[in-house]
């Protein structure tokens, strides 16, 4: 069977998890259990006092504003690219985090908090 990298498993898996028969944790990221949290749950993220709700599905997409997007893993970074700017932003969580907590990441030209749902 060839090896999948843990991001394509993930994003295929409509799962949000890497069963106990996937790879070794260490092909994983430190951050791997934040991003399926997020992924599973969605976030909140508050920009310029704005909450924008944003909700993610197995199969690549997200909605967020009434739009849509793509998104993918890369490594440790969250990967999106709405379908109105088509613009790709990677932005890398922090590990160790899990429904309910909240914290900031670095975007283009702001800090944006992010609370997971």
């Amino acid at each position: 069977m060839k090896r999948r990298s843990w991001t394509k498993y993930l994003a295929l898996s409509g799962l949000l998890a890497i069963s106990a028969g996937g790879l070794p944790a260490s092909a994983e990221p430190a951050n791997a259990g934040t991003l399926r949290e997020v992924l599973a749950h969605g976030v909140v993220m508050s920009v310029s006092g704005a909450d924008i709700d944003v909700v993610f599905t197995a199969d690549g997409k997200f909605t967020a504003l009434g739009s849509t997007g793509t998104w993918r893993i890369d490594g440790e970074k969250l990967c999106s690219k709405s379908d109105i700017t088509l613009i790709e932003t990677c932005a890398v969580y922090p590990a160790g985090k899990k429904s309910g907590d909240a914290f900031n990441i670095d975007a283009p030209g702001a800090v944006v908090a992010i609370r997971i749902k």
